[in-house]
């Protein structure tokens, strides 16, 4: 392979206001060829392992798949190789994963034991305290994010309570739209797979996101603009679940802060998107790009007629979730300081000797493919 691989970058977890949500379980298929489940404590090296590996796989030419943590932006919480179906996953709280079909796919890589157990034994109490510590911080964090989504519900409740939003035109809008998608119909495929993940997440820097590595290179791309609560979710939910009638495995991504909610929505097999373009995930509409205005549907008189009513909540949401993040930052901060009890009772060394020996392995299925392929 002479050209360097791509780099796909999604969440398969976030902070929510519901709590940390995963999607774990949609990292890769269950019947992947191999899945290393990594274990360990904070700052023992898994990110790196993971990292470096993929880095590897880039350089020959393979497209990869970072798993990026909603908690820390700097870390990965996995890495998919989807040419060769393997999967490197962290499996440590507060997104426990333990293998499914052990031996045959799912393997663990327990990095706990190249630490020092007797300098690991001499932290504990610091340890403990510091992670109490973090779970309080996340807790609060929640709480916040909780409070934010109910402000953001209020935000959104205006059009359809006022009757200000024309439900019957947006429903012809979107029938519209999946016609223009799906034209033939079904495709026949008759196990369609939807697979979830976040797009963006809601990180100790606030709301980050990785739109472009995930729909920069597709075909068609359909932005829909529109202010809250004026159907955009409802639109990508409802071509969603077209997808899935004709036939077609989906990309389906997920609200930051609300996770029952679709921002977004990949079909592969059609190199189609559908982009929710406003914030947290602004998207700025390129050559071809058909951009969707969902506010043409609304009556402007109404809406200015509640809009002081309206930015009283949008400021709540607001400070609800500028106060959500400053946890989450301090969170990321104390879980920091806990790595400092790992790292020097790390046997780095070994780990980086165990880190070969995986890496060998994958680039022995990555080159078996190579050789299949040419």
């Amino acid at each position: 392979m002479a050209r360097t691989g791509y780099i796909k970058k999604v969440f398969p977890g976030g902070n929510t206001s519901q709590g940390f949500k995963s999607f774990y379980d949609y990292i890769i298929q269950p019947d992947a060829t191999r899945i290393f489940v990594l274990k360990g404590g904070p700052g023992v090296g898994k990110s790196s392992f993971m990292r470096k590996i993929a880095t590897e796989l880039v350089d020959l030419g393979f497209d990869v798949e970072f798993m990026c943590c909603s908690s820390d932006n700097g870390s990965l919480d996995g890495v998919v190789i989807p040419a060769i179906g393997v999967a490197m996953i962290d499996g440590t709280a507060p997104h426990i994963v333990d293998p499914k079909n052990p031996g045959a796919v799912d393997e663990i890589i327990h990095l706990g034991d190249y630490w020092d157990l007797d300098g690991m034994v001499r932290n504990k109490e610091p340890i403990m305290r510091l992670n109490r510590e973090v779970g309080r911080l996340f807790r609060r964090a929640y709480g916040y994010l909780a409070s934010a989504n109910i402000y953001l519900r209020q935000i959104e409740s205006y059009y359809q309570e006022t009757g200000a939003l024309d439900v019957g035109g947006l429903n012809r809008l979107t029938m519209d739209l999946i016609a223009q998608i799906f034209g033939a119909g079904p495709t026949g495929n008759k196990r369609p797979y939807e697979r979830h993940l976040f797009a963006t997440a809601i990180t100790p820097d606030g709301p980050v996101n990785y739109l472009e590595s995930i729909v920069g290179r597709l075909n068609r791309r359909y932005i829909i603009n529109g202010d809250d609560g004026t159907g955009k979710t409802t639109l990508v939910q409802r071509v969603a679940e077209a997808a899935t009638l004709n036939g077609y495995d989906t990309e389906v991504y997920h609200c930051a802060l609300d996770p029952d909610r679709v921002d977004h929505l990949v079909i592969p097999g059609l190199s189609v998107a559908l982009i929710n373009g406003v914030e947290p995930h602004y998207y700025q509409a390129q050559a071809n790009d058909v951009v969707i205005d969902t506010g043409d549907f609304v009556d402007k008189y109404i809406d200015l007629s509640l809009q002081e009513e309206r930015e009283v909540a949008r400021d709540m949401y607001r400070k609800s979730f500028d106060i959500a993040v400053r946890f989450i930052n301090r969170a990321k901060q104390t879980h920091d300081e806990m790595e400092k009890y790992y790292v020097p009772n790390m046997n780095f060394a070994a780990i980086e000797k165990r880190r070969l020996e995986v890496r060998d392995r994958v680039l022995a299925l990555a080159k078996t493919r190579a050789v299949a392929e040419d």
